[in-house]
């Protein structure tokens, strides 16, 4: 059954999508900056700690913070059902988890730790994602003595401020659209990311996260299950004139399009 199912209201049905949006979007970036992170850390140890350096500010700014957030408004008002006591015992327990991953990312300085501390906060944070979604998310929005959209009135850290969760096919318009092959890269040695096994949800928010760790000067090979017009738009959108785009394979199975940060 869908959350939207179960919501005792059409207001916490729309509250829960929003929620689960926004986790979409955390997740996404999240493993887009680790994946560039395990790239450098094999290539450049140099290049590792700029990435690095941009994963723990990403979690200070955001993950973090959106933990905290869930903990003084979801997660307190879960606690007060008897069904979800032990199940928000076992979240709070989570987030420390998390947060004591985040201080390793932070104090380390090797590459190929920082590497593995990425990915098991990575692995960690999505599993949490989960829990939240499929049970507490439920709960809340199935009580009838609780509104969740009240809950949740106000509180960016939860709902993203309105920012996109990075679905293939939103509308937006501006920036050449990636077509224009304005730019390049001469270093070969690039890292790649393919999308075409991300889950839909994730995919573009998994893009902006890996191309938040590309520094100025490098690369990085997009491989898209096809031609990432809407991506290209949004991504001229956030950044605009940053990135050049020059297309290496036009499919039929993959699109693989070089992006270098200028």
């Amino acid at each position: 059954m869908s959350t939207l199912t179960l919501a005792s209201d059409p207001k916490d049905a729309a509250a829960v999508e929003a929620v689960e949006a926004h986790h979409a979007q955390l997740a996404g970036e999240l493993a887009g900056r680790v994946a560039m992170l395990i790239a450098a850390a094999d290539r450049d140890p140099a290049e590792a700690e700029e990435v690095r350096t941009g994963l723990v500010a990403f979690c200070d700014r955001d993950l973090l913070p959106h933990a905290v957030a869930e903990e003084s408004t979801l997660y307190a008002a879960a606690r007060d059902l008897p069904e979800a006591r032990l199940l928000i015992d076992g979240m709070l327990a989570e987030h420390r988890r998390l947060a004591a991953l985040v201080d390793a990312l932070r104090g380390t300085g090797s590459a190929v730790r920082a590497a593995a501390d990425g990915r098991a906060l990575q692995v960690l944070f999505e599993e949490h994602l989960d829990k939240e979604n499929d049970l507490v998310l439920p709960l809340l929005a199935g009580a009838p003595d609780i509104s969740l959209a009240d809950l949740l009135g106000g509180m960016h850290e939860l709902l993203g401020g309105g920012e996109e969760a990075g679905g293939e096919g939103e509308p937006s318009g501006g920036g050449c659209g990636g077509t224009c092959g304005c730019g390049g890269s001469d270093d070969a040695d690039v890292p790649e990311l393919d999308v075409r096994e991300v889950p839909h949800a994730l995919r573009h928010a998994t893009v902006f996260g890996a191309l938040g760790a590309v520094p100025a000067g490098r690369a990085m090979l997009l491989v898209a299950p096809h031609d990432p017009l809407p991506l290209l738009r949004q991504i001229e959108e956030r950044h605009p004139g940053v990135f050049s785009v020059e297309y290496q394979q036009r499919g039929p199975e993959a699109w693989r399009l070089l992006l270098t940060h200028r």
